[in-house]
């Protein structure tokens, strides 16, 4: 007689559900707590393959940002002025979900501004300014980007070779790590199941119900659900090899505590390629995936010496030339970027959805992308 790794009990009450959503980083929860607000009494389970999530939600910078200066205008040169404010007002409405849904205190939002660092090949954009705050006035209500020089010398940065400061005050920033336990906690509060160490082999459509077989420590499991959500970002090609989406590995670094670090804030610089920001008095920097586009379209979470070389070099001449500084942390996390720059949100079969494709701004646009991806699988 066949020996079953699982009993009566749990075939009978922790396999069947009415809504599966796969991935447990801002996208995946974000979509189970719509799920619930439009159906809340249907069940609802999450899978997710790492003991946390394994992309980028808890790896990524903390900002609460939509886009820099420098970023917008190359938007509106690539893919149009129409597509470029689709873009910003996703993010801009889902940072909205996020704070409201959560409560600022909660993610530790503190809005100190956001900034972009111009340097001689980049001055060129202060004369756009004009341009892109009335591209922005309709969504904001007034102008978005202003000069602030005085301030390079007082943030302590490089003279001779930051050109210009651009501030945005509708810009902030929150903790990763608190943002996501306390969507967990509000979709634990919710009766949305979340279980990890679950890596999802195979999903199929069976027409009346989905099958999603899975793989944990113990050995395979099969659930079944009316209906699935796919949100794994970089990793849904695994899954539906159908969608192309490019990955996109973030490498960051952080200080050990500064004393009197002079900045508070988010900063950018070289079309947002760049970004750092002040934790309290240490330095969180990162980005450099220009310098090697190839190398850094990756699914491996490991740091690389080019880019965290430049990393350092770019800190010790531009950001804090006149501060000595130690590096505590450095780590890696994998985004997913699609060709529009917009998230991918469609059907895959009658009962399989796909939410991905935040482009590096998970933060403003996981709340949206989810929202969306719930209200497309139960409709």
């Amino acid at each position: 007689m066949a020996l079953h790794p699982l009993s009566f009990w749990e075939h009978d009450s922790f396999l069947n559900y009415d809504f599966i959503v796969i991935g447990g980083g801002i996208i995946g929860l974000s979509t189970a707590i719509s799920l619930y607000s439009l159906a809340p009494n249907a069940s609802i389970i999450i899978l997710e393959r790492g003991i946390f999530p394994s992309g980028a939600s808890t790896k990524n910078a903390g900002f609460a940002c939509f886009g820099s200066l420098t970023e917008i205008l190359s938007d509106c040169e690539r893919i149009g002025e129409d597509a470029t404010l689709d873009v910003i007002e996703k993010r801009w409405k889902g940072l909205e979900i996020l704070r409201k849904r959560l409560g600022d205190t909660s993610i530790n939002y503190g809005q100190n501004g956001g900034y972009e660092l111009l340097f001689e090949e980049q001055k060129d954009a202060v004369d756009k300014i004009d341009y892109v705050n009335s591209l922005l006035h309709p969504l904001f209500g007034q102008d978005v980007f202003t000069v602030q020089n005085p301030l390079i010398n007082e943030f302590g940065f490089n003279q001779n070779k930051v050109h210009s400061l651009i501030k945005n005050p509708f810009e902030g920033q929150i903790h990763s790590g608190m943002m996501m336990k306390s969507l967990a906690k509000y979709a634990s509060e919710r009766s949305i199941e979340i279980l990890t160490g679950i890596e999802v082999q195979e999903i199929t459509d069976d027409g009346d119900y989905c099958t999603v077989r899975c793989h944990h420590g113990a050995g395979d499991i099969t659930f079944r659900a009316g209906k699935t959500a796919v949100c794994t970002n970089a990793f849904v090609p695994r899954l539906l090899p159908e969608y192309s989406i490019k990955p996109g590995r973030g490498q960051v670094l952080i200080t050990a505590p500064i004393d009197s670090l002079k900045f508070k804030g988010v900063f950018h610089f070289d079309e947002g390629f760049y970004y750092f920001r002040n934790i309290k008095n240490r330095v969180l920097f990162g980005g450099g995936r220009n310098l090697d586009f190839v190398g850094e379209e990756s699914r491996e979470l490991a740091t690389s010496y080019l880019i965290q070389n430049q990393l350092e070099e770019l800190l010790h001449t531009v950001i804090l030339p006149d501060t000595p500084f130690e590096i505590e942390y450095r780590w890696a996390g994998i985004m997913g970027f699609s060709s529009s720059k917009l998230p991918i949100v469609q059907k895959s079969s009658p009962n399989i959805a796909v939410g991905f494709g935040c482009n590096g701004m998970g933060v403003a646009l996981g709340s949206e992308t989810g929202r969306e991806t719930a209200e497309l699988l139960i409709r």
